[in-house]
């Protein structure tokens, strides 16, 4: 059985849904699964499908051939079409902070990640061990004011040797250049330990402990040259009162940061986001 996820956005019109599904139909396709949503102040179309082919004859590449000259052409859309025979594969950037990456391996390591990690980064050595003991290669790769340049160049040589398809930074502490986002659109996922865009910075849990807040939260979004400020994917909050101390909002705000992280690299990993003007549509 072949099962194929088709991403789309284009202008709104009539019979795009028709088209497609009595395109996939005629090829002898069984959906199993279709959303769609319309954006009516941009009258963008978004839709999500997922369908399985039987025939053993059934090729992806040639599908994606007559899709784009019989459809895609004819509505100008913007399409992905992924088959499920190909894991997506995710590189892990990290620094000294484990709680996102134990729960992300713990979770990989259980099968509940439908992806790949053939590596992991670190420009410290603090959690090696950790890597060693899901086994699974580490690169230390140090990263100064003066070795930034040839750092990343080394990152890109990992990335596109062992076919990166996305990157996660789990809880890495320094900042992305524009030379691996331009590599990395809409590809690259943060975990930022706050609720943006509110209590932005260094320290967002004393700027919220000052505030008296009753809530804390925590947001995974794309990489983007504006600093915090990429497409959301998942966002998460907890309830806090007055007696809470800093520590209790940290030690909250961490189990936050590993949940919604997980979430985001689940949506993203099943194809189940759509990029459009620094806004997500998030398919279920």
């Amino acid at each position: 059985m072949n099962k194929i996820t088709i991403l789309i956005h284009c202008k709104d019109r009539s019979k795009i849904i028709a088209s497609v599904t009595n395109f996939i139909a005629k090829r002898g396709g069984n959906i199993v699964y279709i959303d769609q949503h319309v954006d009516r102040e941009q009258n963008i179309f978004f839709m999500r499908l997922e369908s399985e082919f039987a025939s053993e004859s059934f090729s992806t590449e040639t599908f994606k051939i007559t899709f784009k000259s019989d459809l895609a052409d004819k509505f100008e859309m913007k399409w992905r079409i992924y088959s499920s025979e190909k894991k997506p594969k995710m590189a892990l950037f990290i620094s000294k902070y484990d709680h996102c990456l134990y729960d992300l391996l713990g979770r990989y390591n259980s099968g509940e990640l439908n992806l790949e990690i053939p590596f992991i980064i670190s420009n410290h050595l603090d959690l090696k061990s950790i890597a060693d003991n899901f086994k699974i290669p580490f690169y230390h790769i140090p990263v100064t004011k003066n070795t930034k340049e040839e750092a990343e160049n080394k990152q890109l040589e990992l990335l596109e040797k062992h076919q990166i398809d996305f990157i996660v930074l789990a809880r890495y502490m320094q900042i992305v250049s524009g030379k691996l986002i331009d590599k990395y659109t809409n590809k690259i996922i943060n975990i930022h330990h706050s609720f943006l865009p509110a209590f932005v910075g260094a320290k967002p849990y004393h700027s919220a402990y000052k505030r008296g807040v009753k809530i804390i939260g925590a947001t995974s979004h794309y990489v983007t040259e504006a600093l915090d400020a990429g497409p959301i994917i998942e966002q998460d909050v907890a309830r806090v009162t007055h007696t809470h101390s800093i520590q209790d909002l940290i030690a909250k705000g961490r189990d936050l940061e590993k949940i919604v992280l997980a979430n985001a690299v689940k949506l993203h990993a099943n194809r189940k986001v759509m990029v459009y003007n620094n806004k997500t549509v998030i398919f279920s």
